[in-house]
């Protein structure tokens, strides 16, 4: 293999990682807390991008603890949808699991 090959598959595969990084960051991953009283979505940079507060159940002394709950749980989930995507993309693209961390 020549080095404007090597060139050109390397271009092709920072291609590849930048479409997934922005459909990662154009996903929502949504979790809840409190037993639904509050239900938190992120996106795929790990933003809070929604917070919705089921009044039916809202109980004001847990409130506060339940919306941080929330949300931290939006994010780890986010973050393993991140990894999962990011392990298939490697895979896909012929790397070993890992390299695109």
């Amino acid at each position: 293999m020549d080095f404007g090959q090597l060139m050109k598959q390397a271009q092709e595969m920072q291609g590849k990682m930048q479409r997934l990084q922005e459909e990662l960051a154009a996903k929502q991953i949504t979790a809840e807390a409190g037993g639904g009283m509050v239900t938190a979505s992120v996106n795929g940079r790990m933003e809070l991008v929604k917070l919705h507060i089921d009044k039916t159940k809202i109980d004001p002394e847990m409130l506060e603890d339940v919306i941080v709950a929330a949300v931290q749980a939006a994010q780890q989930r986010a973050t393993e949808n991140m990894k999962a995507e990011m392990q298939k993309a490697a895979g896909d693209m012929g790397l070993l699991p890992g390299m695109l961390g």
